[in-house]
């Protein structure tokens, strides 16, 4: 969802810094790419080492309050991602939103966009991203076999959830650089990408949109 589908990673940057800026610490956009595609725990405690003076769970709360007050004041849809949703609903391809974002965004996000069969959201796994539970799950809901999946990330952690699952992966290169994996397709935006082309990966092909 995050950074793949919509642009709320300028969001949780904005609401990270002003986190830390309020217990008297610094956090630049560098530090805010380290944090895409995480856990949400996992980003919480990385904030409390840098000194915010909260609790994993009370941080996590705040985080997320902050992107959902922001998303709400309208989606910010990344280049072609709503496009190409709809012509996956279209054709009749089942499509799952599997993020490390909490329900309290996801579903909300999940009921704009009006395509998914299926939601799962990071604090229902125990294992979450980069383990490949969160998208075996996703499966599973959809009742089809992983391998015949082609999962759409942009974070590290995202991707090596995707390929870990047996999943054909997708990565888009939004805020992060991707990673050096054999058999990754790869794309600088969604817009480039048809549903032709998610076949093609399905069906084995390696694209390669970045050149």
């Amino acid at each position: 969802m995050d950074g793949t589908l919509v642009n709320t990673e300028p969001i949780w940057m904005a609401t990270e810094t002003a986190l830390v800026e309020s217990w008297g610490g610094t956090w630049t956009h560098e530090d805010g790419l380290t944090l895409v595609g995480n856990p949400m725990k996992v980003s919480a405690a990385i904030l409390q080492s840098r000194g915010v003076g909260l609790t994993v769970d009370e941080i996590v709360d705040h985080l997320n309050q902050g992107c959902a007050a922001g998303v709400a004041k309208q989606t910010p849809w990344q280049p072609g991602a709503r496009e190409l949703l709809l012509a996956l609903a279209e054709a009749g391809v089942p499509q799952a939103l599997v993020t490390s974002s909490y329900r309290v965004l996801a579903e909300p996000f999940a009921e704009v966009a009006g395509v998914f069969a299926a939601v799962v959201s990071g604090d229902e796994v125990e294992r979450p991203k980069p383990d490949p539970q969160p998208y075996l799950l996703a499966a599973e809901r959809l009742g089809v076999d992983i391998a015949d999946c082609v999962v759409v990330e942009d974070s590290p952690a995202g991707i090596g959830s995707g390929v870990a699952s047996g999943a054909r992966v997708l990565a888009v290169e939004v805020f992060s650089a991707l990673p050096d994996i054999d058999g990754l397709s790869t794309t600088r935006s969604l817009a480039d990408i048809s549903v032709a082309d998610l076949a093609r990966i399905g069906a084995g092909d390696v694209l390669d949109r970045l050149g």
